[in-house]
């Protein structure tokens, strides 16, 4: 991965299972990097476990969903770090139901993090990166998104959200250095994903051709190709990360 040695990144709930390896990821090519977190308890936990694994990570509350939370956090990494070159909207919930009995609180908890989150935190970094022309921002949105899911329709409008945004942002600032693109993993080996009873694991495992979960090193390693200059002419994208089990 050439060319992010010194960068400044800020992984968005960096804290979770995917969000960690993407930390990882991008220490390991030479980043600064900083996530963003709700519960400060586990937030504490994390870092500690990550310290001891050697790495050094910046910590910043922040609810995603809230504009004037984000506008704050965004002035403090701002002056803190001097800015963000590579910024993943990797935050996200899900309160799942079927259409029929799903409420309104539902529907915008889940629009509200994993939506309006891309516009509340890429707002506050996009003018940095356009200054700099170079910057990098990578959403994570999911298969699901792609392809839909029954007791879905928050999440799945959410994530399908998420590639429309890469795609009218990639246009806007294709010509200042700077790239937009969406990762849209499936089914991952997380500890959430883990916690599954084991019958219906292998219920899902079964329907992916390559017969097994992903690893959240293989969305980071995504993260880090589109992040470093070689994946430089890539934007407006969606990388499916899924196993074979959606193709398009």
């Amino acid at each position: 991965m050439s060319g992010l040695n010194g960068k400044v990144a800020l992984v968005t709930g960096g804290t979770g299972g995917i969000g960690s390896a993407i930390c990882v990821k991008l220490a390991q090519a030479g980043c600064k990097v900083v996530s963003t977190y709700v519960d400060e308890a586990q937030a504490n936990d994390w870092k500690a476990k990550m310290t001891a694994a050697g790495y050094d990570f910046g910590l910043v509350k922040c609810d995603v969903g809230s504009f004037d939370d984000c506008k704050a956090m965004g002035e403090k990494v701002n002056a803190e770090y001097g800015g963000v070159d590579i910024l993943v909207n990797n935050a996200g919930i899900t309160k799942d139901g079927t259409f029929r009995k799903m409420s309104g609180d539902q529907w915008n908890a889940v629009l509200t993090v994993n939506l309006d989150s891309v516009f509340n935190v890429t707002k506050q970094f996009i003018d940095g990166m356009l200054g700099k022309s170079w910057g990098r921002v990578i959403n994570i949105s999911s298969i699901n998104g792609q392809k839909g899911q029954f007791g879905q329709t928050n999440y799945s409008a959410a994530k399908a959200g998420m590639h429309g945004f890469t795609m009218a942002l990639a246009q806007e600032t294709a010509k200042k250095g700077i790239t937009v693109n969406s990762i849209s993993p499936g089914y991952i080996g997380t500890e959430m994903v883990m916690a599954i009873a084991e019958e219906v694991r292998n219920q899902i495992i079964a329907q992916i051709p390559v017969g097994r979960l992903g690893k959240p090193e293989e969305i980071a390693a995504l993260v880090g190709f589109l992040a470093s200059e070689d994946g430089a002419f890539i934007t407006g994208a969606n990388i499916a990360a899924n196993g074979g089990q959606h193709m398009c």
